[in-house]
């Protein structure tokens, strides 16, 4: 996949450059986004650079992710990351976080959305999940207010920091937000 940019209304997304590291660095410091997500504990200089100068570059080129910085205007600050990673074969998955100091303004729901209309649109994904630890409430608000749709607890289906945790999945499908799908799809009611 070529690396593409996309923009809302107010945000600028493009995929992490080796510019991106410091901010990343010092974002990946919260608490909360150490506690929630999958990145490493504690987060180090290293897993910044390491991750825009190697993962996000290789998740491009080997079609298997698409992370973007998202930023308030294509100079603004970094108040976000979202991205899309290959989960399995044809399972594609979506992730967020938010700098603290940009949370409650909508950013990230916005951010989400039009990775997802791109995702759907432009990468010919058919079906994009959402996952989280059980009891992340403020994922779960986001996935919602886009419009995944939840399905579920998965037991032990999550694995961190060496431990196995219950986890909450969600799907979106083109046809929730008003898109045509990649595929025809066959409901149960229609076989």
């Amino acid at each position: 996949m070529e690396p593409t940019t996309l923009s809302t209304e107010r945000l600028f997304l493009r995929p992490f450059t080796p510019s991106d590291a410091q901010e990343v660095y010092a974002a990946c410091q919260d608490p909360d986004i150490q506690r929630w997500t999958m990145v490493p504990s504690p987060y180090e200089h290293a897993h910044a650079h390491a991750f825009v100068n190697e993962l996000v570059p290789n998740g491009w080129r080997e079609d298997t992710a698409y992370p973007f910085a998202v930023r308030l205007g294509a100079d603004g600050p970094l108040v976000a990351s979202t991205g899309i990673h290959l989960h399995g074969a044809d399972s594609y998955e979506i992730g967020y976080w938010a700098v603290r100091e940009h949370r409650g303004h909508g950013y990230v729901t916005e951010a989400v959305a039009a990775v997802a209309r791109w995702a759907f649109t432009e990468a010919g994904i058919v079906r994009l999940e959402w996952r989280a630890e059980a009891g992340n409430a403020g994922s779960r608000a986001v996935a919602e207010k886009v419009g995944f749709r939840f399905e579920g607890l998965l037991r032990a289906g999550l694995i961190r920091n060496g431990t196995a945790r219950d986890c909450w999945i969600g799907a979106l499908l083109p046809s929730d937000l008003g898109l045509t799908p990649a595929l025809p799809y066959l409901t149960p009611a229609a076989g």
